[in-house]
């Protein structure tokens, strides 16, 4: 009809986003990573010149300097297009996965939803006495004495594990200021705010770390009028996906992931 009608006006469109998984780099399916998002998020906010973008949020996290990427495309995009965004949160929206629900200019919680673990983490294993009793040797030559920082064939070393620290200190402190940022005023004086500490639903909402409890569709209807349309974005699926067939990562990489989810009892 609008074809005919050329001054009848079309009702407002929200562009929906789903973030769902760990954050990494490479292209390891199910995973997020600024990469495989870029072309997604430009259509997003492009495509139709949405009145908002909606991200569907669903992520324990990962990367941090993907979550830095991820989320400074999102503003990057949202200012240059004048477009707001809401991030809607699922399951869980913590440690890099509350970066990106921070980019976002309001942030809407479910009553079950997990959100903060504002931190860096950092895990590994140790398998120096494993080797001892094994008789086995392990020989490494280093141009640095720093190059094998925190090797797990060997004791840990007090200086290694201080370095690491400085490093995570960094990275937190950066975390920190994008919260700050993107929270301002609305953040409360809890002194457990940054310290990698999780809230849910409605004490996320009294920390500060989130707005409102509310649902991606009525509360788009509501900001926009009930006949808001909704276009869905995602990233592309290979061949293999749009058949069906499961593309098997390594094991190391399924147990690091589990491992984030597993973190929120998901």
């Amino acid at each position: 009809m609008k074809r005919f009608i050329p001054f009848l006006k079309s009702p407002p469109t929200v562009n929906v986003v789903a973030l769902s998984g760990a954050i990494a780099s490479g292209g390891r399916i199910g995973t997020l990573n600024d990469a495989g998002l870029a072309s997604t998020l430009t259509k997003a906010f492009k495509k139709g010149k949405p009145a908002a973008v909606a991200l569907q949020l669903n992520s324990p996290g990962g990367s941090p300097a993907q979550s830095s990427l991820i989320g400074a495309r999102i503003r990057r995009l949202a200012e240059e297009n004048d477009v707001p965004v809401f991030a809607f949160v699922e399951d869980v929206a913590a440690s890099g996965g509350y970066w990106l629900a921070a980019s976002a200019d309001e942030i809407f919680v479910d009553a079950t939803s997990i959100v903060g673990s504002i931190g860096v983490i950092s895990a590994s294993f140790g398998f120096n006495e494993l080797m001892q009793r094994q008789g086995i040797e392990r020989r490494v030559h280093t141009a640095g004495k720093d190059k094998s920082m925190l090797d797990p064939f060997r004791p840990e070393r007090p200086a290694d594990v201080k370095r690491l620290k400085a490093l995570q200190a960094q990275i937190h402190d950066t975390f920190i200021d994008h919260v700050k940022s993107r929270r301002g005023a609305r953040l409360s004086e809890d002194g457990d705010l940054f310290t990698g500490e999780i809230w849910v639903g409605q004490k996320a909402i009294d920390v500060g770390l989130a707005d409102a409890i509310g649902h991606l569709v009525p509360v788009m209807k509501e900001r926009f009028g009930d006949k808001v349309r909704f276009n869905t974005f995602g990233p592309k699926r290979s061949l293999f996906q749009r058949f069906g067939v499961r593309v098997l990562t390594s094991a190391i990489d399924q147990l690091d992931e589990k491992a984030l989810w597993a973190r929120f009892g998901l």
